[in-house]
């Protein structure tokens, strides 16, 4: 699937407060994640309530992309707005 949200478009958002949250499993991001990011693993994205604020832009990401464009259509569903998928942390580029 064609991703239009580009790393341009992250690093204004994350310049304007946004949440970088990462999908991948703990041990994943462990290993490294990108600059400030949350973790928030696929499976947990039900419990999101107390991790992610509702009010702010959200940005996904994980390791292909599959599983941040599983955690936006969950997000959706839950009545979150802003949510944004940059599919894999490759695609971020902010400095």
């Amino acid at each position: 699937m064609f991703n239009s949200f580009s790393s341009s478009d992250a690093c204004k958002l994350l310049a304007n407060g946004a949440q970088l949250v990462d999908v991948r499993s703990s041990s994943e991001f462990a290993q490294g994640a990108l600059p400030n990011a949350i973790n928030l693993p696929l499976q947990s994205i039900m419990g999101t309530e107390q991790i992610i604020n509702r009010d702010k832009a959200i940005i996904l990401y994980c390791v292909t992309g599959a599983r941040s464009s599983t955690a936006k259509n969950y997000l959706i569903q839950m009545g979150y707005k802003n949510v944004n998928d940059l599919g894999s942390f490759k695609n971020y580029n902010c400095e």
